[in-house]
């Protein structure tokens, strides 16, 4: 049996001490997180993910790296994804990683202890570089992999509240309000566009009254993309009513040299519906 065989039975006869050893030293006092948990499940959830780790980076010792990442990019994959582990500090995570590996560390360093007549300098450094480089990996790839989730997790919530803060109000038969509110920039005027028409057409809206009193800060190029939202609801039928445009706003229009000529506009919403 190889000198590489040997430590890697030797580390898994290992595995689940290093677990109950690792979750007895970890620090529970965090507020909230993964580690902090006290449901029984959720503990062993939690320790269950540990020992599969354990698994994934031993098996650098007898496997090609390029098999030993592919499980390992599946382990993390499930934990960045995990609602417990989304909700723990980066740091705390990254502080458990680097903990994990001087525990393996340490026991290599047993296994040398008690095989001296057959190791070698060269034989002993190369196994703490393999475990150091798979551990490294499995940091950065983690780190990568959560910031992706997190990102995602972002841009969804973010179309979501542009969908929800950019609502077509039904007033009556075929009439609606649109009300837009907060600060404009170019991701959430091309969604308003596209939602706008889409409910329009849904909706059977012919006339649609927008309210831009609740808008405070509009670009160049966000006027630009009002104005081409004015022009598609009269190529599909629909009479555009501008209300609460901002001495700012409008001045911004007409810098741009953008015309509301044919664009029924008032002052105040009331007005709009009243006429």
């Amino acid at each position: 049996m190889s000198a590489k065989r040997k430590l890697y039975d030797f580390l898994m006869s290992k595995a689940e001490q290093m677990t109950e050893e690792w979750y007895k030293k970890i620090d529970k006092s965090e507020p909230s997180g993964v580690y902090s948990s006290t449901c029984p499940f959720g503990i062993e959830k939690l320790k269950d993910q540990n020992y599969r780790f354990h698994q994934n980076a031993f098996r650098i010792l007898i496997e090609e790296e390029s098999e030993v990442m592919k499980r390992m990019e599946s382990w993390i994959l499930e934990t960045t994804s995990d609602l417990e582990h989304v909700n723990t500090p980066i740091e705390f995570i990254i502080r458990e990683f680097m903990s994990t590996r001087n525990v393996y560390l340490g026991f290599i360093r047993e296994f040398v202890d008690a095989n001296k007549e057959s190791m070698t300098i060269e034989s002993t450094l190369h196994y703490y570089e393999l475990i150091l480089k798979i551990t490294d990996q499995a940091i950065v790839e983690y780190t990568h992999e959560r910031n992706r989730h997190l990102n995602e997790k972002l841009r969804s919530q973010n179309e979501l509240i542009n969908e929800l803060s950019s609502p077509v109000i039904v007033l009556s038969d075929h009439i609606a309000l649109l009300p837009i509110i907060g600060e404009i920039d170019n991701d959430r005027a091309k969604l308003l566009i596209e939602n706008t028409l889409e409910q329009c057409v849904a909706k059977g809206i012919s006339s649609l009254y927008i309210d831009l009193s609740g808008v405070v800060k509009m670009d160049s190029v966000v006027a630009q993309q009002l104005f081409g939202l004015l022009q598609s609801l009269e190529l599909i039928g629909v009479v555009p009513t501008l209300s609460g445009i901002r001495p700012e706003i409008a001045l911004t229009a007409i810098q741009l040299g953008i015309s509301f000529e044919n664009v029924r506009i008032t002052s105040k919403l009331s007005q709009a519906i009243e006429q």
